[in-house]
């Protein structure tokens, strides 16, 4: 688990123990069992039930615990803020006090047993709501607010605390709780005379949600704010899985500082890609600083960060890195309508075209957008020739297009820009607007709202200047609802690759939980009983394991003897590499323990006298020495399975060889994912490139390299609860045809 505020109980070692022994691993979720069909083989669900939070945004009725009137109480201007909000949504309010007849002038129930009627929503200010939860679970109240803190943000007592109030909700019979340590966000005064697609704000931070919530401010509507606090209970992904459904939302924003559980997570944000609703995230966690150590390359290669990020990527969650891109890629991916399809071939109309008064301004946009990703096509030969009718010949209208300055202040302004949106190679027409230079401004500007207006593609603006004409900017441009207003290059290029990235993604969608496997594979059993819990496997053991799971190794003998190995080299042929295997030897070339290119029984003789002596002086302890076959042409990758706190096991991809860590190449995902995203992973490896031949070399055989990341998959799920991190490196991609060869193997058990 990411983020030290949160915390959560583990269901690992409950899960391991139920494979085991060949029982079916049942899950448990808020303290019930699932069911058995909605679990995957390694005992983790496939489905997530929709919390039904209608009746916490808008309940009935509502009691206040702890409320109370006296002037210079932190409760009394909670309490009052509380009636205000009651007031607005049309509930009942009731106040607790164990010695108030009344606050505000209502009556006060000495407690909740007490209250007048059955309540939808239950406000703790109280500094301890362990000891209120079993009579709030008496009294059938649906939901409770904890703002209280001093729970896990505050160290490993904190922790302690927050477990057991986690243990008491879940215990409870229809109780769901949000916080501790949450604020009052949700009962925050949201506008109602808005319309459009709406945001929906999830934070667990308070104070980070408000440069969202201010949009408000600006038109743009929200819808809900959920501030989960240390998420005892109610997290983040419940509040993603019921905004998906809401049909008012538009997009998702989130603050995260820590996930509480990571399939919940991935389940909430395959709900959203389902249904098509973006999701855009602040996850704070990007540096080094809690990366763990280990044994192998693999994970080496894949700090906790970089699992999230993947893991986001792969469910089509929008991570962005600042307050104002969540607050311009929000809002983007809202109110903009999908774009349609160019062609058959390009499902997405994806091109960009920039159009400014300013060569240079066009000019600069241009070079952050195709660096940014973004598709900048040419315009055709008649579609610049179109246009040279209303912009002077000598100004280049390829894309970017330059008017020059003087056709926006008449007639000619709408022309060029129907003529623009008309062309069907065109998707999002972006119109950079460095400062106000009144009263053509003016004019482009209604002229751009205008000719949004009139068409179904994304029209955007940037207005870059901090002073000057507030009409075309404040009341025109921010007016409109069809043209999509930023202040800076960068965030709008953000938010149109978002909205594209996106489109293309759902277009694409096909949920991985539905092929899931829920059912041990033939290989399993073999590959359990290789296992060795606690230790590190040797390299004969941990190839044993990769055949069981029909992943190809070299031709290859475990020797004991000098004259044995000779033998063996004779039967696996020359030339042989052979290498000393032990279970704990992890790095065996900087130790000196790899022996290549050995061509005769002398070599093979020499070669064991001297891998057994370099043992016996590194202390090193042998189950015997490899005689294996020597593979060579071919692209050096590495595979392998780490174990995320968070998400548990995934599986990695990258350039391999002895310089791995040196070109830190990866890609990774977590189980389950289809063809589609080991592929997606190939590509993206900045070293791509070598896997379809570079400098005269063949083509590699990347359909092997797809299968043998898919196996691994699969191993990942069967065994993922007991293999803490595998590494196949290298594995030898041979010429396309040809297969895929792993030349080494580590593992080691949980």
């Amino acid at each position: 688990m990411l983020g030290s505020t949160h915390g959560t109980l583990t269901t690992d070692s409950r899960r391991a123990r139920a494979i085991a022994c060949g029982e079916a691993p049942q899950q448990i979720v808020h303290g019930r069992p699932a069911e058995a069909g909605d679990l995957d083989v390694s005992g983790r669900p496939l489905y997530a039930a929709v919390p039904d939070l209608d009746r916490f945004f808008r309940p009935e009725s509502v009691a206040v615990v702890g409320a109370s009137d006296a002037e210079g109480r932190p409760n009394t201007g909670i309490t009052r803020q509380l009636l205000a909000w009651a007031e607005r949504v049309g509930a009942r309010l009731h106040p607790v006090h164990p010695t108030r007849p009344s606050v505000f002038g209502i009556p006060c129930s000495p407690s909740v047993a007490d209250l007048p009627e059955q309540v939808d929503l239950a406000v703790l200010l109280v500094s301890d709501p362990l000891p209120l939860i079993d009579e709030l679970a008496e009294a059938k109240v649906k939901f409770a607010v904890a703002f209280a803190s001093g729970f896990a943000e505050t160290g490993e007592e904190g922790a302690l605390a927050q477990q057991r109030l986690a243990a008491a909700v879940a215990r409870s019979e229809g109780l769901r709780l949000l916080g501790p340590n949450t604020n009052l966000n949700a009962f925050e005064r949201f506008r109602d005379d808005l319309d459009g697609p709406a945001i929906a704000l999830i934070t667990q931070s308070g104070h980070q949600g408000r440069p969202v919530f201010s949009l408000q401010e600006l038109g743009i509507r929200l819808s809900h704010w959920a501030p989960t606090g240390n998420e005892a209970d109610l997290e983040t992904a419940d509040f993603i899985s019921y905004f998906a459904e809401r049909p008012e939302v538009g997009a998702i924003a989130c603050y995260i500082e820590g996930l509480k559980d990571g399939r919940s997570f991935l389940l909430a944000a395959d709900r959203a890609a389902r249904r098509g609703v973006p999701v855009v995230a602040v996850k704070v966690g990007r540096t080094e600083a809690g990366a763990r150590t280990a044994a192998t390359h693999t994970g080496k290669l894949t700090g906790a960060d970089a699992v999230v990020d993947a893991a986001m990527r792969q469910y089509g969650v929008i991570r962005v890195d600042g307050l104002d891109e969540l607050q311009d890629t929000a809002t983007l991916l809202a109110r903009a309508r999908r774009p349609r399809a160019e062609a058959p071939s390009r499902p997405v109309a994806d091109g960009v075209v920039v159009y400014s008064i300013s060569g240079g301004t066009g000019a600069h946009f241009a070079d952050l957008a195709t660096e940014a990703g973004l598709r900048l096509p040419k315009l055709s030969e008649a579609k610049q020739a179109e246009l040279h009718q209303w912009i002077p010949d000598y100004l280049n209208v390829a894309n970017p297009v330059d008017n020059g300055g003087h056709p926006v202040g008449d007639w000619r302004g709408p022309r060029i820009l129907d003529a623009i949106l008309d062309d069907p190679a065109v998707g999002v027409l972006i119109c950079p607007i460095t400062g106000p230079f009144p009263p053509m401004s003016d004019k482009l500007a209604q002229d751009l709202v205008d000719a949004a207006e009139r068409t179904d593609k994304l029209v955007c603006v940037v207005w870059g200047s901090p002073v000057g004409t507030e009409d075309a900017y404040r009341e025109t441009l921010l007016g409109s609802s069809k043209v999509a207003t930023f202040r800076t290059f960068a965030n709008c290029i953000t938010a149109v690759r978002a909205h594209l990235d996106h489109a293309r993604f759902t277009t694409a969608y096909r949920s991985p939980f539905d092929e899931a496997p829920r059912s041990p594979s033939p290989s399993f059993r073999k590959a359990r009983a290789l296992m060795r819990p606690g230790q590190q496997l040797s390299e004969h053991a941990a190839k044993q394991l990769l055949r069981a799971y029909g992943i190809r190794v070299p031709r290859e003998q475990l020797v004991t003897s000098a004259a044995a190995a000779v033998r063996a080299a004779s039967l696996v042929g020359y030339p042989v590499v052979m290498k000393a295997s032990g279970a704990r030897i992890a790095h065996k070339t900087e130790l000196g323990l790899v022996k290549i290119g050995l061509t005769s029984a002398s070599q093979i003789r020499d070669a064991y006298r001297e891998l057994t002596d370099i043992a016996r002086y590194e202390d090193v302890s042998l189950d015997g020495v490899l005689v294996c076959q020597m593979v060579e042409r071919g692209v050096e990758m590495v595979v392998g399975v780490t174990h995320d706190d968070l998400f548990g096991p995934t599986v990695t991809v990258g350039l391999g060889g002895v310089l791995v860590e040196v070109l830190r190449d990866a890609a990774v995902r977590v189980p389950p994912f289809g063809e589609d995203q080991a592929r997606a992973m190939l590509d993206e490896l900045r070293g791509r490139a070598l896997l379809d031949g570079v400098r005269g070399a063949p083509p590699a055989d990347v359909d092997a390299l797809v299968e043998v990341v898919l196996r691994v998959q699969r191993m990942a799920l069967e065994l993922g609860d007991e293999i803490a991190e595998l590494d196949i490196n290298p594995l030898m991609v041979l010429p396309r045809g040809q297969g895929a060869v792993a030349l080494d193997a580590l593992a080691v058990c949980r």
